[in-house]
């Protein structure tokens, strides 16, 4: 298992607790935000592939991704995936360190994608939020200075450019790192996350390209953004995760891509004006409505009403008994492959992407 940890069912029960007030606004029709000034502008599109096409997930299988781009009828622009400071046996206790992982970057590279990877401050096969080893006053006092300085100079010698999703959904309650669990308190996120920036700045690490990204804010306890952001100099571009939960046991109910965003979409923005932003992790269950409309109406409102946003993964995997993946119906790969295909949505032309810093598409 290479991811750091699947996000907790506490995201299902978090959208129960709007579904008072979902229900008063059961009518509202989908007007979307203020469409924007001038001409949509190209995005970036891509996947994070679970392991239900081959039983691994890409790039450490790319096999997984030619069946997926069979699905999509498109190749990807980016290409997303996970990879935690450790994995731990679950039975000999013994944690292993994971090393800048070259050799997948560089095939998804070779693909023609850029590499959106999720690094995380954390292990795998242990309790969600309690690992006290990698607590963020770990990081803050120099505990993974060895081993970050060593991640960071083989990404330097890597040498090309990707995403850096570090740490995300830090606004939440279900991860190792965030404030308020394992230990952690208050102001330490930014601190460990400006102090893990500066390793990469002291070793000449540019290629990578810090994205922050925090949940929707589905209640009032997850909107403390600005306690949150690292600052500009930190960061190269924000991001949101947001899913359509649809009717299903403690759902807020049926959402529509705008109605999911709009608010916390915002708040971002607000707080970073100047940087360009990416949906990290979306997707719609079936139940409640039409799956299909929802993925119509997504592509077609984010470039119109979402200016900002500038790249979008699909979280293409069976997760929490929900089915988030594009194939979980015909209706739906259907409507996918037709949204997609229009040319706002850049398809896998990157393999010569030179940078340091990755520019929105043009």
């Amino acid at each position: 298992m290479r991811l750091a940890c699947a996000k907790s069912t506490t995201l299902l029960a978090l959208a129960g607790l709007l579904a008072t007030a979902i229900v008063s606004l059961a009518m509202l029709v989908d007007v979307g935000s203020a469409p924007a000034k001038g001409a949509a502008k190209p995005i970036y599109w891509g996947a994070q592939v679970g392991p239900q096409f081959t039983g691994e997930q890409p790039p450490w299988d790319m096999k997984a991704l030619t069946a997926f781009q069979k699905r999509a009828r498109k190749g990807l622009s980016l290409l997303a995936f996970y990879e935690p400071f450790s994995n731990c046996g679950v039975e000999s206790k013994k944690c292993e360190l994971n090393g800048f992982p070259a050799v997948p970057m560089q095939e998804v590279r070779e693909y023609g994608a850029i590499p959106f990877l999720s690094w995380s401050s954390a292990t795998t096969d242990q309790d969600e939020t309690h690992q006290p080893q990698f607590s963020l006053s770990k990081i803050i006092h120099g505990r993974f200075d060895k081993y970050i300085r060593a991640w960071a100079e083989a990404s330097r010698e890597w040498g090309h450019p990707y995403f850096l999703r570090f740490d995300w959904e830090m606004n939440g309650f279900w991860f190792p790192w965030n404030e308020g669990v394992n230990g952690n308190r208050p102001g330490e996120f930014v601190k460990a996350w400006q102090h893990v920036h500066d390793i990469f700045t002291k070793v000449g690490a540019t290629n990578a390209n810090w994205v922050w990204c925090p949940n929707i804010a589905l209640i009032k306890r997850l909107k403390n953004f600005g306690g949150l952001y690292p600052g500009n100099r930190y960061v190269d571009w924000t991001c949101l995760d947001g899913f359509n939960w649809g009717d299903t046991q403690n759902s807020a109910g049926w959402q529509s891509f705008t109605h999911v965003f709009r608010t916390t979409y915002k708040e971002v923005t607000k707080i970073a004006p100047s940087k360009p932003m990416i949906i990290g992790e979306t997707a719609s269950d079936e139940k409640g409505g039409s799956k299909a409309d929802w993925i119509r109406n997504a592509f077609s409102v984010i470039p119109r009403s979402f200016p900002k946003v500038r790249g979008v993964v699909w979280f293409d995997e069976d997760s929490q008994g929900m089915r988030w993946p594009i194939e979980s119906s015909r209706s739906s790969e259907r409507a996918f492959q037709k949204a997609i295909a229009h040319k706002l949505y850049k398809p896998n032309v990157y393999a010569h992407l030179e940078g340091p810093k990755i520019a929105p598409p043009g």
